[in-house]
């Protein structure tokens, strides 16, 4: 089932069973074409199997992989790439200085590109590109690699996307709802990927204890659904997820921040195998990370083994010429307290995912509660009740009322960091596809 590229050369077989919709992916004809699918469904697979199949088809000409944003481009779209050029003994070249692979049996090369500033995307002609999680992307940066799809020498001209359905969006209505001529699109059904069941039986099962039942049908069953309206933590209850709990120094102490000035938000909490208690909110007005840490000692400072979380940010430089973190642990050393570990991740994650995860902790599609929150934390109770999302968007809104939304943004990055969905579980040495 081999196919010679523009060049003539001999065709390379790739291992890869495809799943019945990847293989239906791949064969469609449509310049433009998109693999709608819940987790996983293969999309990455189907990404990357398709970027090496019209690298060869177009052999000598350049084509272009774009994720929503850097981290994500870097640590999954890239990665998954390069494993596969690896797994399937395929000769290639990486420039880490332009972040372009080039596969030097074909001759083609592939770009890597963030499009979160979609403007840098004007110039080369392409013969191919392909974006991973599309709906995270604004659509003008679909429409400037569309205008980008000229290479007059390319063989196969394509441009293709995967993407998990997030509501009634702009991909939605292009790919799905309003049938564009040249557009085609597979929706691919859940249960399906048979090696991800092979490994992990209880995958689904998993995942519905994980999820609430809207985000559930959505993520894992791959459904359109309006998810974008109304509270952010829509799942939480004050009649069953506040209720006292005491304080265990048999386990960790868990100090998770948001590190804002005005205010400087913490919360404190501690966890076991059936969920997380919060146990204490700090709330200070104008106060430095300094001034925080105090605080939290004054508070909580006889703790035998403390657990730091917050964003992203707090590892970056500020204005002083030090960051957040690098406060946080000479305050530490300074009270002789030298164990304390740090789980503070190099990115964010999404908004939604975040919001999602934790939803899912004060009420999953299975009706179990596993977060709950002591009556003191007033001010974390209001951001549950009454956090928002702006219309028609899954981004929080942060300009109702400036004191909400700061607790509420540690609790998540603390949950998102111990519960987390393991990225690794998925089908790999698995064959058939032909280029």
């Amino acid at each position: 089932m081999g196919r010679s590229n523009s060049k003539g050369r001999k065709p390379r077989l790739i291992e890869y069973a495809a799943l019945p919709s990847q293989e239906k992916f791949h064969s469609l004809k449509a310049r433009f074409k998109g693999f709608s699918g819940p987790v996983g469904s293969g999309k990455s697979q189907a990404l990357c199997q398709e970027a090496i199949r019209l690298a060869y088809i177009n052999a000598g000409r350049t084509g272009l992989l774009g994720a929503p944003t850097f981290p994500m481009l870097r640590d999954s779209t890239q990665q998954a790439l390069l494993e596969i050029l690896i797994r399937s003994g395929i000769p290639y070249e990486f420039n880490k200085a332009e972040n372009f692979v080039l596969l030097t049996e074909a001759g083609s090369k592939i770009l890597f590109r963030s499009l979160d500033d979609y403007e840098r995307l004007r110039g080369t002609n392409l013969a191919w590109f392909g974006i991973d999680e599309l709906t995270y992307c604004q659509p003008d940066a679909w429409l400037r690699l569309e205008a980008r799809l000229r290479d007059p020498k390319a063989t196969e001209l394509c441009g293709f996307a995967v993407w998990t359905p997030k509501g009634f969006d702009w991909v939605y209505r292009r790919f799905v709802s309003e049938k564009i001529d040249g557009y085609g699109v597979v929706l691919a059904k859940p249960h399906e990927n048979r090696h991800l069941l092979d490994q992990v039986p209880d995958f689904y099962e998993r995942l519905k204890a994980s999820y609430d039942d809207r985000f559930y049908e959505q993520e894992v069953m791959g459904q359109y659904l309006n998810v974008t309206a109304g509270r952010a933590y829509k799942q939480f209850d004050r009649l069953h997820n506040v209720r006292e709990e005491t304080y265990d120094w048999r386990r960790p102490l868990l100090w998770a921040l948001d590190f804002n000035v005005d205010p400087m938000c913490s919360i404190v909490a501690q966890m076991d195998r059936d969920g997380f208690y919060v146990l204490d909110e700090i709330v200070l007005r104008r106060a430095t990370t300094e001034e925080a840490c105090e605080e939290f000692h004054r508070r909580w400072g006889e703790a035998n083994e403390i657990l730091v979380y917050g964003d992203a940010s707090a590892s970056r430089m500020q204005t002083t010429g030090t960051s957040d973190r690098e406060v946080v642990e000479r305050f530490f050393r300074s009270k002789g307290k030298k164990d304390v570990e740090y789980r503070i991740p190099r990115s964010n994650p999404a908004v939604r995912d975040r919001l999602e995860m934790v939803n899912g902790m004060l009420k999953n599609a299975n009706g179990d509660r596993r977060l709950f929150i002591a009556p003191r934390c007033r001010e974390l109770i209001l951001d549950l009740e009454q956090v928002v999302l702006q219309e028609g968007s899954l981004i929080i809104d942060k300009t109702k009322d400036l004191r909400r939304t700061h607790l509420s943004d540690a609790l998540g990055y603390l949950i998102w960091q111990e519960r987390q969905p393991n990225q690794t579980v998925g089908p790999v040495n698995l064959p058939l596809l032909s280029i």
